[in-house]
């Protein structure tokens, strides 16, 4: 048995563990169940439980979550539906979030792959002093996709 301190007292029966535990006004709580004796410590549990969970939302709050989000635009797409794509780009990136950039190809369209990566390569060109290359562009199947994350 461990005492509030954290001072070994030694080995006791559980009755006279659980009346030194109610003269300290605190919980006898089995620490190691598994140990031959059973290692029992002194302590107050629901401040012990409150201070588990203060820790676990602090590591919550640490921790960086993002999205990613997906422009799709064609290799024909227009200069101005280009620019606002851009921004849509820029707005996700600042909000640090990871942008999947997709140039679809439909029917015939797929001989205009050199048409697709040029669309791409404007994308990263407006957005570089923000964002990175994550992922290179490739095709995918009738699709060149590529992955910008935040700087």
């Amino acid at each position: 048995m461990i005492d509030p301190d954290g001072n070994q007292i030694g080995i006791i029966p559980t009755g006279e563990a659980l009346d030194q535990a109610a003269e300290f006004g605190l919980d006898l709580v089995e620490v190691s169940p598994n140990a031959n004796p059973p290692v029992c410590k002194i302590m107050d549990y629901g401040r012990y439980r409150y201070e588990q969970t203060k820790k676990k939302q602090d590591a919550k709050k640490k921790q960086s979550t993002f999205q990613i989000k997906e422009i799709k635009v064609r290799p024909k797409t227009g200069e101005h539906d280009l620019q606002v794509k851009i921004g849509h780009i820029k707005k996700f990136i600042g909000r640090r979030d990871k942008v999947k950039v997709t140039v679809i190809f439909r029917g015939r369209e797929i001989t205009l792959s050199k048409l697709g990566m040029t669309v791409l390569e404007k994308i990263v060109e407006e957005t570089e002093e923000i964002a990175i290359v994550e992922q290179a562009p490739k095709f995918e199947g009738r699709t060149l996709a590529m992955i910008l994350g935040p700087k």
